[in-house]
């Protein structure tokens, strides 16, 4: 708790560009739009960690729920320490809620897929779950540095999950296939950041039906 604490402070001082929050409108993003082959637009990409440039972009796939194009990353380096990441960069909000279709295609390493928010460069929020480990997780990545703040074991199988996260104020909570399974408290992330897409070292997954909206 010590540790955890000494981070919060150091976000909290650290220089970090200040991005304006700006107003959340329910809205959902298919990607049926996107050219196949290409980054959708509004998206940008980051990398927490080392290993080779990620590789996001617009694919098919006929068993997508509703809408047959997704965003997949595709990069699969197998360093461990590794976190692709896929930002929405027209959504800067503190209290929010994101939902997404995600479904696991490969890894070695991992075979994990997320939802960022509070996103800010090297710090940010995640919830993710995690096929070869059958568990759901809510982070924090502080500074670069990846902290768990809660695991619950959760059967996740290689088809699709609907994920969903949710941040108001101080209170995270994480709902997977429409069970909630993490509600907790964190305030280390006080400030609006923007909402993404994340995974992990070697995991090739696709992600479709991207929800964002109003926390209720």
């Amino acid at each position: 708790m010590a540790i955890l604490a000494t981070l919060a402070l150091a976000v909290s001082g650290c220089s970090i560009m200040n991005r304006p929050q700006t107003p959340v409108a329910s809205q959902t993003i298919s990607f049926d739009s996107t050219e196949v082959g290409q980054l959708p637009a509004d998206f940008s990409t980051a990398l927490t960690g080392g290993g080779v440039p990620v590789s996001w972009a617009v694919r098919e796939d006929p068993t997508a729920p509703e809408n047959h194009r997704v965003l997949v990353q595709e990069s699969s380096d197998e360093t461990s320490y590794r976190f692709p990441v896929c930002v929405y960069d027209k959504v800067v909000a503190k209290d929010v809620a994101a939902e997404v279709k995600w479904k696991a295609l490969s890894g070695n390493v991992d075979e994990a897929g997320g939802i960022v928010l509070r996103y800010r460069p090297e710090n940010y929020y995640i919830a993710r779950a995690n096929v070869l480990e059958d568990n759901v997780d809510l982070f924090m990545t502080v500074k670069g540095k990846r902290l768990k703040i809660e695991e619950v074991p959760v059967k996740v199988t290689k088809d699709w999950h609907t994920l969903r996260f949710e941040a108001r104020g101080k209170h995270l909570k994480v709902i997977f296939d429409g069970q909630t399974v993490i509600e907790t408290n964190d305030s280390t992330f006080s400030q609006p950041g923007k909402v993404g897409l994340w995974t992990k070292a070697d995991s090739v997954s696709e992600f479709t039906d991207f929800k964002i909206e109003p926390v209720q």
